[in-house]
């Protein structure tokens, strides 16, 4: 008897987080609806376009939005009766919640409710895979499980949180299966500029000069984006309905500390290189999840070490360079 290919649905696909796991389960020969609201990215920003990984044509891509589309993408995902759906699609950025807060609940509060309510109802789907945020927890002194309580301290954080609680309300009320992820910092090959770590590589390479807000003392952990994809597909085919898992890694570094490991690699003069600027509001001190939940009962495990995944995105700024100095170095808003 052959075995069908197990199709997952990925909105937000253009995301570096969407693109990267798309890129994965290519990798192990899965069907891939890709759903977002742009056009595709250049190529440099989409590992699934990266390496002929996508060759058999196994990747399809729909450019609809969630907050205006959603019969659409409802009727999309119904056709391509994926196996699970994985949502990476959300207003991300934390500073800039702030400006606009109507933006952040529009897309990570209402336009995620209308399309849970479509998806609900379908009865092929066997994972509702939702990725959360560890901003949820608000600022965390120490290390944190899963069951912590939530204390979001920005606009951002809030509409996370809320979303997520609705979405639990779903669980109980239609046994939806959904179930939550929360990872750490991500960070590897094709990450957009504006994330500390390219645009460190990048900064040293261009000469400029990198702000560091509040002085880097903020303490994080990051994890390679390939492992990210990983436990992602794991949670999907393996977590239990209903639960959280956290994804990250069991080491921590303030972003001071991770800029001067670059510059180190580099061999550039942190001193020269940074300006120190004051803190965005609202900025958490740490988040320092416990992921044992992950490798206890899904037997996950991170593999790739930071000082490796940040030689990595070195070389994929090398590689791109040429076309890189011409994208945007900063967040550019859309609603």
């Amino acid at each position: 008897m052959i075995k069908l290919r197990e199709k997952i649905a990925v909105i937000g696909s253009n995301s570096f987080s969407g693109a990267s796991f798309a890129a994965h389960c290519l990798a192990l020969g899965m069907e891939i609806l890709g759903i977002s609201r742009s056009h595709e990215s250049p190529a440099m920003f989409l590992p699934y376009k990266w390496n002929d990984i996508n060759k058999s044509g196994s990747f399809r891509f729909e450019k609809l939005d969630i907050n205006c589309d959603t019969d659409r993408i409802a009727g999309s995902i119904k056709k391509f009766c994926p196996d699970y759906i994985v949502n990476f699609a959300a207003q991300a950025m934390v500073a800039q919640s702030w400006e606009h807060p109507e933006h952040w609940y529009q897309t990570n509060v209402v336009g995620n409710v209308k399309l849970h309510d479509k998806i609900r109802k379908f009865n092929f789907l066997k994972k509702y895979v939702h990725v959360s945020t560890p901003e949820v927890y608000g600022n965390c002194a120490g290390k944190v499980t899963e069951s912590m309580l939530f204390n979001p301290s920005t606009p951002y954080a809030a509409s996370r949180a809320a979303c997520d609680l609705h979405l639990k309300t779903f669980f109980n009320r239609y046994k939806f299966p959904v179930v939550f992820t929360r990872a750490a910092n991500v960070y590897g090959p094709g990450q957009q500029l504006y994330r500390v770590i390219p645009r460190t590589i990048l900064y040293i390479k261009l000469g400029k000069k990198l702000q560091l807000r509040g002085g880097g003392h903020s303490v994080r952990s990051f994890i390679h984006i390939r492992d990210m994809a990983a436990a992602t597909l794991k949670i999907a085919q393996k977590g239990t309905v209903g639960e959280i898992y956290h994804i990250s890694t069991d080491s921590y570094i303030s972003i001071k500390v991770l800029v001067e490991s670059i510059c180190k690699m580099m061999q550039a003069n942190f001193t020269k290189l940074v300006e120190i600027v004051g803190e965005n509001p609202g900025k958490d001190a740490a988040y320092l999840l416990d992921s044992s939940k992950l490798r206890d009962e899904l037997g996950w495990t991170d593999r790739i070490k930071l000082e490796d995944g940040i030689r990595e995105t070195i070389n994929w700024v090398d590689d791109n360079l040429k076309e890189l100095k011409k994208q945007p170095f900063e967040y550019v808003h859309k609603e």
